[in-house]
């Protein structure tokens, strides 16, 4: 983490200019794995009407806030919690006032045997526990990971299938264990599972709300971008009904607090 040469390459996308503008800027935004989809929507939507050029970056929100205090050269940040955004924030890493949740993340069960799934509740395939392993993205620097566990813990399984867990880097590297075969089922993101990009197999049931926490995801304005018309444009641009119809298409909750 202390080095610059491990800046986040899980996934680094340019967006190419759809309009154009005299004015036109560039930001590059930090973005959690399970926003990563939509983001991409959401910044080619940006571009046509603004001109400006969006770099979007991806990986754990841990991940990305760390490289922020280690000066990565982000302009916005795009978290899958609300705690790391503030920690910025008072750590004097983000600019005050900028930071607000825009959208709620909700949780599903996904197997590659869609026979197991369907029709069936998340928490009775977990309490059953007819499975070999379980991947979900690792708790300590992903907050659907962090989820994940309180679902296991509420329902009693925390230390019952401890030695079955496997802990993904993310929400993309738990799902790919469970695609591939090295686990039986994965806790990730509904919007993960809703990814056009996706193959059409396995099935996934939706995890309850009341047995984790709610994931509230908080997006704000980094000290780099401060003074950067796209970067503050492009938050402003994530309250837009544009915006707003792409997170819910994707599986977000569609109201915020």
């Amino acid at each position: 983490m202390g080095s610059m040469r491990n800046l986040v390459v899980a996934v680094v996308l340019t967006l190419s200019v759809c309009g154009g503008s005299a004015t036109a800027g560039e930001a590059t935004v930090a973005t959690a794995s399970n926003f990563a989809f939509a983001a991409e929507r959401i910044a080619r939507k940006f571009q046509a009407q603004s001109g400006h050029v969006i770099t979007l970056v991806s990986s754990s929100t841990g991940k990305l806030a760390a490289q922020v205090t280690f000066g990565a050269p982000f302009d916005v940040l795009l978290a899958a919690d609300q705690a790391r955004p503030k920690r910025l924030l008072d750590d004097g890493h983000a600019v005050k006032g900028s930071r607000f949740t825009y959208t709620q993340g909700r949780l599903v069960l996904w197997g590659g045997d869609a026979g197991k799934l369907k029709g069936a509740s998340a928490a009775d395939i977990l309490k059953a526990g007819q499975y070999k392993r379980v991947s979900i993205a690792n708790p300590d620097v992903a907050p659907y990971g962090a989820a994940a566990r309180q679902v296991l813990n509420r329902l009693g399984l925390g230390e019952a299938i401890k030695d079955k867990l496997i802990y993904g880097e993310n929400i993309q590297q738990a799902y790919a264990f469970a695609a591939s075969g090295n686990t039986d089922l994965a806790l990730v993101a509904l919007s993960f599972m809703r990814s056009a990009r996706l193959p059409d197999r396995g099935a996934y049931s939706e995890v309850p709300s009341d047995l984790h926490e709610p994931i509230l995801q908080d997006a704000v304005l980094l000290k780099r971008g401060r003074d950067n018309p796209a970067a503050i444009d492009f938050l402003a641009f994530l309250k837009t009904p544009e915006a707003l119809l792409v997170m819910k298409e994707l599986g977000y909750a569609g109201e915020v607090p």
